[in-house]
């Protein structure tokens, strides 16, 4: 009992010095577990971080990050000439012995809950298989397992979750043996938290033992993977580049040896993939130069003038959307965290649900908080040399983030089976469509029968496939 005595009178001082006095309003009412966890809470902030974030986005009112006059970025293009296929080709082979020599980790951001997919769970547990039922979780497994099978190679996977959905992910892993993968190759850590606070920079309770705590955005990769002890591990197994990816996106390939390759080629210390915009007000940062650094620009603070900016061919001056596909170097991320490099923060507006003063459980229907995220391509501007790589889009990149509409289950699924529509093209394998070229079946490729094209085509004549006249699993 002395020591929580120690620990309230401590940490009642600083949230006085605070003007947090608030969050032990309920004190009275709690028992020692309560208290213990409340107490706990409290001495893992840094309290000298919370306030400065208040100070500068709440009370300050501070908006945009001083990127006034930004330029388009260069980036290497999808190859349209013999000498950039052979470029592709020679990135592809460099890309594939650095996997083979065991120098690539994929790295999985997975701290999300389906909430916005109607799905009480992590979101890598939403089952997104048009025919197999197959869950994100295991779509990636999956992947990875048949990169390690077609390279011979050993592919360590980390993956990130969030204080809410840590415990059920490792158990569903767990449950399903880790979908083939070695056990001891993929581990699990958990993001960082930060405080939510209301429009005056009042720190919510999510109850009244416990603070409203909400992840540190994807940009805290860069000290979780420090703090967790993933370099370390790393450093150990001889891994010198991280293949990063998020847990929503089900087109990306988490070890994709091209985006590898010229990673390696160009000496980046950090790299990212592209795709074109589809349109001005696209929800995708924009990757631009700003003083001769590469930063990414999110789509609600560019400007509209620049953002509708085009080329005398029609194209948009600012082209290259930021699909959440790196490459970054461990030295890089080891780097930062040595001298204490701190991405900045970006404050978003909210519904976080919090107690009020009489101990009630609110749910807002409104946006009632401030979150404070770090991003991870913030860390562009720091790396001392960077490379951007256009994709296809509809190759590499389809998020499932909604229920419906857009980037939602449905078109999902829609760009899965429209891959494998020209997989079977590629193959000469005749594929029932109607008038507009959509599938009139349903189509869906393992990735333990085929990681793209290529290998979707060998397959295809291994097995004298020439027509395809229902719905179809390749497994």
């Amino acid at each position: 009992m002395a020591s929580i005595l120690e620990s309230e009178s401590r940490l009642r001082r600083i949230v006085d010095s605070q003007g947090q006095q608030h969050v032990f309003r309920f004190w009275d009412q709690l028992g020692t577990p309560q208290r213990e966890q409340l107490l706990s809470e409290l001495d893992s902030l840094d309290f000298e971080e919370v306030s400065r974030l208040i100070q500068q986005h709440i009370k300050g009112n501070e908006s945009g990050h001083g990127v006034s006059h930004p330029e388009p970025s260069p980036y290497i293009r999808l190859p349209q000439t013999e000498e950039e296929r052979h470029r592709h080709q020679e990135a592809w082979e460099q890309g594939v012995e650095a996997v083979r020599q065991g120098r690539v980790a994929a790295f999985l951001v997975a701290g999300g809950q389906g909430t916005r997919l109607g799905y009480d769970g992590p979101k890598g547990c939403f089952p997104i298989g048009p025919l197999s039922n197959k869950t994100l979780f295991q779509l990636f497994a999956e992947k990875i397992l048949a990169t390690c099978r077609r390279y011979g190679a050993v592919v360590p996977w980390y993956i990130m979750t969030s204080r809410d959905n840590d415990e059920i992910s490792r158990r569903f892993f767990e449950e399903h043996d880790y979908f083939g993968l070695p056990r001891e190759n993929v581990l699990f850590f958990r993001q960082g938290m930060m405080p939510a606070v209301d429009q005056d920079g009042l720190l919510l309770m999510d109850s009244p033992h416990s603070l409203a705590l909400t992840p540190d955005g994807h940009g805290g990769a860069i000290r979780a993977l420090k703090r967790s002890g993933a370099l370390d591990d790393m450093a150990r197994r001889g891994v010198a580049y991280i293949s990063h990816f998020q847990v929503d996106n089900v087109l990306v390939q988490p070890i994709d040896p091209v985006f590898i390759g010229f990673h390696v080629q160009t000496g980046s210390q950090m790299s990212s993939r592209m795709v074109k915009k589809r349109s001005p007000d696209e929800r995708v940062g924009n990757f631009c130069l700003v003083d001769g650094r590469l930063h990414v620009i999110e789509y609600s603070d560019m400007r509209p003038e620049l953002a509708e900016r085009r080329r005398p061919d029609g194209s948009l001056y600012f082209e290259a959307g930021n699909v959440a596909i790196h490459i970054y170097d461990v030295d890089f991320v080891s780097q930062l965290n040595q001298r204490g490099y701190e991405l900045p923060f970006h404050r978003a507006w909210k519904k976080v649900p919090f107690v009020n003063d009489l101990s009630h459980r609110i749910r807002p229907r409104q946006p009632n908080a401030n979150k404070f995220e770090m991003f991870v391509f913030d860390a562009l501007p720091a790396a001392r040399r960077t490379m951007i790589l256009e994709g296809a889009r509809e190759s590499i990149f389809s998020p499932v983030k909604n229920a419906r509409g857009e980037d939602s289950v449905e078109t999902a699924q829609h760009d899965m089976t429209a891959e494998v529509v020209r997989w079977l093209r590629a193959a000469a394998v005749k594929t029932p469509v109607d008038s507009n070229g959509e599938p009139t079946v349903k189509l869906e490729v393992s990735p333990l029968f085929a990681l793209d094209e290529t290998g979707f085509v060998e397959q295809a004549r291994q097995r004298s496939l020439t027509a395809v006249t229902a719905d179809t699993y390749f497994e």
